[in-house]
């Protein structure tokens, strides 16, 4: 079990840069291995970036060489830092934990906070 609260979100202009966080409430935060999603209006929730419970890193194409994601263990914290934003990366952002043991399935994330908008504007 594990609780979320992510925050960071706001409004910014395209080019711009935001850095979102995520704390995690669970005393095995290194069990878990944590991803970023987002979901646009009107759109399915997609998937932005992971980082393992070993530090791997994972990131979906259109946001390669822009976003960073990142944790800090002691801190039970995940970041994501975004850098030249688009108006197209406009959505709620949400943090989402998989027990690392669990098979890696699409629909292996059980976890889920509240979500964090993002607007960017042109």
């Amino acid at each position: 079990q594990v609780q979320l609260v992510e925050s960071g979100g706001g409004l910014v202009q395209a080019g711009g840069s935001l850095r979102l966080s995520c704390t995690a409430s669970t005393r095995t935060f290194t069990a878990y291995d944590m991803a970023w999603f987002r979901q646009a209006p009107g759109k399915e929730r997609e998937f932005v970036a992971a980082i393992g419970w070993s530090g791997s890193t994972y990131y979906r194409d259109f946001v390669k060489g822009r976003f960073t994601i990142s944790k800090d263990n002691a801190k039970k914290t995940v970041w994501l830092q975004m850098h030249s934003v688009k108006p197209e990366d406009t959505a709620v952002y949400y943090c989402a934990a998989a027990a690392a043991y669990e098979p890696k399935t699409p629909d292996r994330y059980k976890y889920w906070g509240q979500g964090t908008q993002v607007t960017v504007s042109s």
